[in-house]
């Protein structure tokens, strides 16, 4: 049985969405397809480079790093003819673009008229809204190429009504499939010795919410409730965060530490809050309930249906006082607390495993070409 050729497009390896196209390449690779990635040369840190360079040697399509400007330039024209050419080079039966611009160039750059043009927006374009000029620009960029893409896969039921919403509906297949997690990563962390009360990993951005959290703490100081947090990540926003911080007074009761790995940071707190403003499919929602790791997520975006029926855990975004009271209950009960997150553990067991996730993505795929290119139906491998 032929395998297909699959390329994943994307820009910047960081994040959830850098996790997701890592764990498909690795998956549709087990399954026997020929992968390959194209990603932004000017973005991602040592241990972004350390983990490409690891799978390169996996890649029957490649590994190729090129200049994506973050906003639409004359940078992208250069860009996009040289995705075009590696397109038709690897003879793609799917390009798979990932976010944003990894969904303009996979849209756009097409060469040897691939049987499947995928797109997963991972949030993207849909944060923005019509009322400013980026959310016109991006919203209207995915409008205008609504009739590029025969596939549309999404993270979350919230990210695809968001986007018949926002941008209309997509004239291809449109399917849900959720992010999973691996098997060891349903393995305990063991707490570090110096582990914080509160633990935040992700980017120091405001749809993070991360100011919430800290003016949560603050309110929890007032109270006389002294709480300590580690805050892992890094972004645009580190140094207002800082400041907000030694301004309220928790200089010495708050750490910022780079980004690291899930399960090494998850070692450095007792409890994780995720206190975002905006989300589609949170990784680290599912990584911490996966390891048993109490935890305290805004309801917003598809965590909800992470959670299922235990949403009504979930706290409202932007309301640090409701924060606070969330973070102290649960601190004040480290027994209901662990019972809380052991029964979420085991819904994510079930409904959150990379397995499920790889395997829905190529029924994706495989829905199409079907319909696309008949000669295929024989052909088409899963496992």
């Amino acid at each position: 049985m032929r395998a297909l050729n699959i390329l994943h497009v994307f820009r910047a390896p960081i994040g959830g969405l850098f996790r997701h196209v890592l764990d498909l390449a690795q998956g549709q690779i087990a399954r026997g397809h020929r992968v390959g990635l194209i990603a932004d040369s000017s973005t991602g840190d040592a241990n972004a480079n350390e983990t490409l360079a690891q799978l390169a040697p996996r890649l029957a399509l490649g590994l190729t790093r090129l200049p994506m400007p973050r906003h639409a330039g004359p940078g992208d024209v250069a860009a996009l003819v040289r995705a075009a050419r590696l397109i038709a080079r690897s003879e793609a039966d799917v390009v798979h673009g990932h976010g944003a611009k990894g969904g303009l160039y996979a849209r756009l750059a097409i060469g040897g008229s691939p049987a499947v043009r995928a797109y997963t927006p991972h949030g993207g374009s849909l944060h923005y809204d019509w009322g400013s000029m980026l959310g016109v620009i991006y919203l209207g960029t995915e409008r205008l190429l609504l009739s590029r893409g025969n596939l549309y896969l999404f993270e979350s039921g919230y990210s695809a009504a968001l986007f018949r919403q926002k941008v209309g509906e997509p004239h291809g297949t449109m399917r849900v499939v959720h992010n999973g997690v691996t098997a060891s990563e349903f393995e305990p962390v063991k707490t570090a010795p110096d582990a914080t009360d509160i633990l935040f990993m992700g980017e120091l951005r405001a749809i993070k919410g991360v100011d919430v959290l800290i003016d949560a703490l603050a309110l929890l100081r007032a109270q006389g409730k002294a709480t300590t947090a580690t805050l892992v990540g890094d972004g645009a926003d580190a140094a207002s965060l800082h400041a907000q911080t030694e301004r309220l007074g928790l200089g010495s009761s708050v750490r910022f530490l780079p980004p690291m790995p899930a399960r090494q940071a998850q070692a450095l707190g007792r409890v994780m809050v995720v206190p975002s403003r905006h989300e589609s499919l949170p990784y680290v929602v599912i990584e911490a309930a996966a390891a048993g790791m109490p935890l305290i997520a805004t309801r917003v975006g598809g965590i909800s249906e992470i959670y299922g029926p235990f949403s009504d855990a979930l706290v409202l975004a932007d309301d640090a006082p409701a924060l606070a009271t969330a973070m102290a209950a649960t601190l004040a009960d480290p027994a209901a607390a662990a019972d809380r997150a052991q029964s979420l553990r085991s819904r994510v067991a079930r409904e959150f495993t990379v397995d499920a996730m790889v395997d829905g993505v190529l029924a994706g795929y495989r829905a199409v070409i079907e319909v696309t290119v008949p000669e295929h139906r024989p052909a088409f491998r899963t496992s």
